[in-house]
């Protein structure tokens, strides 16, 4: 349920688009984004930071692709989502000397050290290069392949990517139960 929660706004912004445009598309996932923060706020009285981040980015960017008549802007917000995500979590590890993966999981999962690092720098890794592939498809590809990658290609990476870092995890979640 969480996830589709999550990624409202972009399957609002994909219906929008099939029956409309680019702008109207945007528009669409800028009130969803609204609309999500909203209910974030009245009904889990929080709002973690990265659906803040989200939030500006898409107002932000969607609000330069609207005034500017640019589709440009709205291409190019997964990409500073993603390397947002990327800095952030460097940051928090070099810079701050903490693991940002360990500080979210470590309730729910018990790894070593070696283990967290490899899944933080991992996740790392991943948002960076998601951000070029981004790039990649909406610069060599029509806005409509790019609207559907969007959703399916980002979202079936994101999956391919977290089945990959489960068989990652489980050979040490093995070696925690012997």
């Amino acid at each position: 349920m969480k996830i589709l929660f999550e990624i409202f706004p972009v399957l609002l912004f994909f219906v929008a688009y099939k029956f409309a445009d680019i702008y109207v598309a945007t528009g669409v996932a800028m009130a969803a984004t609204v609309i999500q923060l909203g209910w974030a706020l009245t009904i889990r009285r929080k709002v973690e930071p990265m659906m803040w981040f989200s939030a500006v980015i898409v107002v932000i960017f969607g609000s330069l692709t609207l005034v500017l008549h640019d589709p440009t802007f709205i291409k190019w917000k997964p990409t500073i989502i993603y390397w947002g995500m990327a800095v952030a979590m460097a940051v928090t590890r070099w810079g701050f000397k903490r693991n940002p993966m360990k500080s979210i999981f470590s309730s729910q999962l018990e790894l070593p050290e070696e283990a967290w690092v490899k899944l933080n720098n991992s996740w790392m890794a991943f948002f960076a290069a998601m951000g070029v592939i981004n790039i990649a498809v909406a610069y060599q590809f029509s806005e409509s392949v790019w609207v559907n990658f969007k959703l399916f290609g980002g979202t079936g990476l994101m999956i391919l990517f977290v089945i990959a870092q489960s068989l990652m995890l489980s050979r040490y979640l093995d070696e925690e139960r012997k």
